[in-house]
């Protein structure tokens, strides 16, 4: 047999195997990359201000709460004002019977999913890519707005999560929270369920999502913490084979916690520092609170706006530092500021919300001009063309960004909120 056909049964061979050949991220470009200088997508740099639209799976479906029409709109006017990066929850988990948790669940008891809302993901991220638009898809919520933990715990055996809305509820929810990390059936539960959300091919483009540009990045959780100085170890070790979970079913797409820095780390920068190093970490999250976290009165927000922007300034400082001992982009996914007298609804005035947002926009801006580690950001959150009927969300309102258990119209932006538009549109201008 001469060389040359020996050469050539001996490359199909190596292809028919995988062998020598470039993997999917390789091969396709219009997947989202991270190293030290930052994102890049199709061979360019990717920075953006993105928002927070919780609900756009459940909108996305054609059963209960579904309104692809809605969601279309709201995606076209949100690529209108320049905002192409989304934060949205896979779907709710069945919630506590103390919580008022968002509606209709996706999973309904473990390993059942509710194929109808799937179709709204799937339809979801059909529609971001026809737009040239990207989402962070997180799995799991540390809060039972969503079932969350709450969720798993339940169904091994730790009883309804306690209500936080009555006295002392918030310390016996961090304590039954903790159980979490440290449980092994519930935590094999989490495990199945992200496999099945990862590993499922689209109904509408026909891809498995391992193949689909439009997801930038799979999240483990919503703000998870170890709600325990105790719990630390076991959180790491969580974060740690959860990570390597998704990166062994998809190894296209970027990998982060939802962590909101080291505040939600048990204030332990350390610890911080430990779960964003992981080697299937990509980047680094934090949120900013100024109201929920003291840095401004909760009565008079407007009163402590400047020591609101001080303080936020110092924190993502703390947080760019640490982004460049890692080597790793920083993103701050969440961030917002009440109304005036931190009233919810829909017009009343947002100065500060405004000079919030602006301050955000520009240490994004800033850090990129500069070649720093923050290279994006997304605002909580688009509340777009819905309105509240009341301040408590019940199932069959419009879904805001406000969760369920929080005021109906607090700190989502509408489609009429036209100045908070306006700071939107410029700094996404600035960062083309």
């Amino acid at each position: 047999m001469k060389i040359a056909r020996i050469l050539q049964i001996l490359t199909i061979a190596l292809l028919a195997c995988g062998c020598g050949t470039k993997s999917n991220r390789e091969m396709n470009t219009d997947f989202i990359t991270a190293d030290n200088s930052g994102f890049t997508k199709n061979g360019k740099q990717y920075t953006y201000i993105g928002t927070n639209m919780w609900y756009a799976s459940i909108l996305g479906s054609t059963g209960e709460g579904g309104d692809r029409e809605r969601l279309c709109k709201e995606l076209d006017r949100l690529k209108e004002i320049g905002v192409t990066n989304l934060r949205i929850l896979s779907g709710p988990d069945a919630g506590s019977a103390l919580a008022n948790p968002a509606k209709p669940y996706l999973q309904t008891a473990p390993g059942v999913l509710n194929d109808t809302i799937l179709q709204g993901l799937d339809f979801m991220i059909a529609e971001l890519e026809k737009r040239d638009m990207n989402a962070v898809i997180y799995l799991n919520n540390a809060w039972d707005w969503s079932g969350g933990f709450g969720f798993y715990l339940k169904e091994c055996g730790y009883g309804n999560s306690p209500n936080t809305n009555v006295d002392g509820g918030y310390n016996r929810y961090v304590d039954y929270c903790a159980d979490f990390a440290r449980d092994k059936k519930a935590l094999g539960l989490y495990y199945d369920y992200i496999k099945q959300i990862i590993t499922r091919k689209n109904s509408i483009t026909g891809r498995y999502y391992k193949d689909e540009p439009a997801i930038m990045a799979w999240q483990l959780c919503n703000e998870p913490r170890p709600f325990s100085q105790d719990n630390k170890e076991a959180f790491a070790k969580w974060i740690g084979k959860a990570a390597a979970i998704i990166k062994h079913h998809d190894p296209n797409h970027l990998v982060s916690t939802g962590s909101e820095g080291y505040i939600g780390c048990e204030v332990d920068m350390q610890l911080c520092e430990r779960i964003h190093a992981d080697k299937n970490i990509d980047y680094i999250t934090i949120h900013i609170w100024p109201v929920n976290w003291g840095w401004a009165p909760r009565s008079n927000p407007d009163s402590g706006i400047e020591n609101a922007c001080a303080e936020s300034g110092n924190y993502i400082n703390e947080h760019i530092a640490l982004a460049k001992r890692l080597g790793k982009p920083l993103v701050i996914e969440e961030f917002g500021y009440s109304r005036k007298e931190n009233k919810p609804g829909t017009d009343i005035p947002t100065d500060s919300r405004d000079t919030f947002y602006r301050y955000i926009f520009e240490q994004v801006a800033k850090s990129v001009n500069e070649g720093s580690p923050l290279v994006g950001c997304n605002f909580w959150g688009w509340g777009g063309s819905g309105r509240p009927r009341d301040l408590v969300w019940q199932a069959g309102d419009d879904y805001l960004c406000d969760p369920p258990h929080e005021p109906q119209g607090w700190y989502s932006v509408f489609d009429n909120d036209t100045t908070t538009i306006n700071v939107i549109k410029e700094y996404t201008k600035k960062l083309k």
